[in-house]
């Protein structure tokens, strides 16, 4: 399938995410509390079939952290961004795909760990490398008067 006729077929299943080509893959922006429907939808598609999670990460912006999924389906060798957004940052969540794809679980552990978004139906969400100390040392507005490395 093209980025074209992908874009083209996610824009009709889907005409409330903002959909377009990004630099590279096509991308696709979806509601929170649609966001699991979706990636199950995009896994079990046998004309799409994401059968691979190839990374999952975390970005701050003002209003919410955005979670990003690259995805690939090593059946029809295409690509697909997915974005989703958290409702706010105060309580950032969102539903885990880890029952999707299971690598998933690693990727929310350390995007909790970072910048603290909670992923609900996770199957033992904690923190990898800080202790509860740290605070999210990814988020925009972290201080830490603790830990301080000086120049």
């Amino acid at each position: 399938m093209t980025n074209e006729q992908l874009i083209e077929k996610l824009s009709s299943a889907y005409p409330d995410a903002v959909v377009k080509q990004g630099n590279q893959y096509p991308e696709i922006t979806v509601a929170h509390d649609k966001m699991h429907a979706f990636m199950q939808y995009l896994k079990s598609d046998s004309t799409m079939a994401f059968d691979y999670l190839v990374c999952e990460s975390g970005v701050d912006y003002p209003a919410f952290i955005q979670v990003v999924y690259h995805l690939e389906s090593t059946t029809h060798q295409h690509f697909l961004v997915v974005k989703a957004n958290t409702e706010n940052r105060e309580t950032a969540v969102l539903d885990t795909v880890s029952d999707i794809w299971p690598t998933a679980e690693f990727h929310e552990d350390e995007i909790f760990d970072l910048l603290g978004i909670t992923f609900t139906n996770h199957p033992h969400l904690r923190r990898l490398f800080l202790d509860e100390t740290w605070g999210f040392p990814l988020r925009k507005d972290f201080h830490d008067d603790i830990h301080v490395v000086e120049r």
